[in-house]
């Protein structure tokens, strides 16, 4: 799991203003959430700071994934407990996943803890900072996105499809019948599901890097894997509209913004609600047409959603990275439909060769579960085969985690701790070998890079990532050479947040390491 404080520090408003910090837990979807809590609050009159000595209102927003999320979640409103005993902090609130889970539990076992936003209900960070929505005229943010009626004249939003918003689909409807979205087992949990979704006019602070931002394209999921409580957590699965995507993609790139990351449980879901088909693929071919605007790419596909028309806008455009993230889960049958997944590893090596064949060098990321209850050796041993087989680029194997709530909780036959930490170590060590051979094939191409900053492995090198990293989650590009300045002289310094050309010269397990040619 990853934290971040917000680096953004808005304008000095008036002195009355309370100084609000912010930390954000767990992933990029939940960063976005810090982002339009900030920006509501910045827009109400609060002064943001990255400084949690001085901040007046501590807000934590929490992740409450897996075992490991929920105890970062808890360490970290504990420390900020701290700043509200002993220092300067007058109030405490907790937002996000681990409220809408332990709503109730999180005010009586820890008092000092003043208010509890859920995922559902961004907008009442307002209410509990004890702040008002100020005019947007009297915003102080660094950041203020655009609405889609002021960019009407725009060519794109004018021929984006448009749809009533039903926020509705078949398969959601289904789950939500068979109880796939109940909560009534959560002691504290409100009885209506989260149903918020933030749009272009919603004012957000971008916490990211300046060349770099995400967006959320959707909220919630209707999958049923057994060992997922996200429904329960963000609700049904539902799309933001379509015109609003581009209306804030737009004003992202007005801001400086050249790389774009869509995210959501599932973005190949996107539009399904909208009653548009490859509403992803429609999406980004539109994305993909915004002058200025030069990496896009998605995140988190469900493998039987990557349809033809969805590759071959991928490969159609130079600005989309040539890159799939699908997380597999497995590749055993036996343990795919013990998680309410489906698929086989034979299915997808299909996809994958498909997926190769209309897009020339894609690379792949994946990720897999190992130590789900019931899972053999024999299963085990046909997931290795699979990744032998595959040859996925990056590929993160997690042990499976017993979360109460989800469907899995309840089967038998749970694989001993000890045995699920040896798979998961087996398993990169062989994807380790196959990383490396992959890297290899990298050594002299010549690539577009983003330089970030200097490595976070020592002060000698820098760092930054190529189209085919996607932010945080992959390899690196270590940078030893910076290359010469148009009149021939040594480069001194590169600039973070700037791309420039690169070739890649060494390779390692996962990162490689190139010299700036220009």
């Amino acid at each position: 799991m990853h934290s971040r404080y917000n680096r953004s520090v808005s304008k000095p408003p008036a002195p009355t203003a309370p100084t609000v910090g912010f930390i954000s837990l767990g992933c990029p979807k939940n960063l976005v959430d810090s982002e339009v809590m900030m920006g509501l609050l910045d827009r109400a009159g609060a002064r943001l700071t990255n400084n949690p000595d001085e901040a007046e209102i501590l807000v934590v927003n929490t992740c409450s994934f897996i075992d490991s999320a929920k105890q970062e979640s808890v360490n970290t409103i504990l420390e900020m407990v701290q700043h509200k005993t002993s220092g300067s902090a007058k109030r405490l609130i907790v937002a996000g996943c681990l409220v809408e889970r332990y709503r109730d539990e999180i005010q009586k076992n820890i008092p000092e803890v003043d208010a509890v936003v859920g995922t559902g209900e961004l907008e009442a960070i307002l209410e509990a900072a004890g702040l008002s929505m100020a005019a947007p005229a009297a915003s102080t943010s660094p950041f203020n996105i655009l609405t889609s009626t002021n960019l009407a004249e725009n060519e794109l939003i004018a021929r984006a499809p448009s749809a009533v918003h039903k926020h509705s689909r078949p398969e959601g409807d289904l789950r939500e019948e068979q109880g796939r979205f109940s909560r009534e087992h959560w002691d504290g949990a409100i009885a209506s599901l989260p149903n918020y979704l933030y749009s272009d006019e919603t004012p957000r602070i971008l916490t990211t890097p300046k060349a770099s931002a995400y967006i959320k394209i959707a909220e919630g999921c209707d999958h049923p894997c057994g060992f997922c409580i996200i429904p329960q957590l963000r609700g049904k699965f539902r799309s933001r509209r379509f015109e609003s995507i581009i209306a804030e993609a737009q004003n992202l790139v007005r801001q400086g913004v050249r790389e774009i990351t869509l995210i959501g449980q599932d973005t190949t879901c996107y539009g399904e609600d909208l009653g548009l088909k490859d509403g992803l693929a429609t999406l980004l071919d539109a994305l993909a047409q915004i002058e200025g605007l030069k990496w896009l790419r998605f995140l988190y596909a469900y493998p039987n959603k990557v349809t033809t028309r969805l590759l071959e806008t991928i490969a159609r455009h130079d600005n989309i990275a040539k890159y799939l993230d699908v997380p597999l889960q497995h590749a055993s049958p036996a343990v795919l439909k013990r998680m309410k997944r489906g698929g086989s590893g034979d299915i997808f090596l299909r996809m994958i060769e498909k997926a190769r064949s209309i897009v020339p060098d894609l690379v792949l990321r994946t990720t897999f579960i190992v130590g789900f209850p019931g899972e053999t050796d024999a299963d085990f041993a046909q997931l290795e085969d699979f990744v032998r087989e595959a040859k996925i680029d990056w590929l993160g194997a997690f042990p499976y985690s017993d979360e109460e709530g989800s469907p899995a909780f309840d089967l038998d036959q749970k694989v001993p701790r000890r045995i699920i930490e040896s798979r998961r170590k087996r398993l990169m060590k062989l994807q380790q070998k196959i990383s490396a051979e992959r890297q290899q094939k990298w050594i002299g191409r010549q690539m577009d890079l983003l330089v970030e900053g200097i490595s976070d492995e020592t002060e000698l090198l820098w760092q930054g990532r190529t189209m085919l990293h996607a932010p945080e989650i992959d390899g690196k590009v270590l940078i030893n050479d910076f290359g010469t300045e148009a009149d021939g002289t040594p480069r001194d310094t590169l600039v973070p947040g700037t791309f420039y050309r690169c070739e890649i010269t060494e390779s390692h397990h996962y990162d490689v390491v190139a010299r700036i040619l220009e």
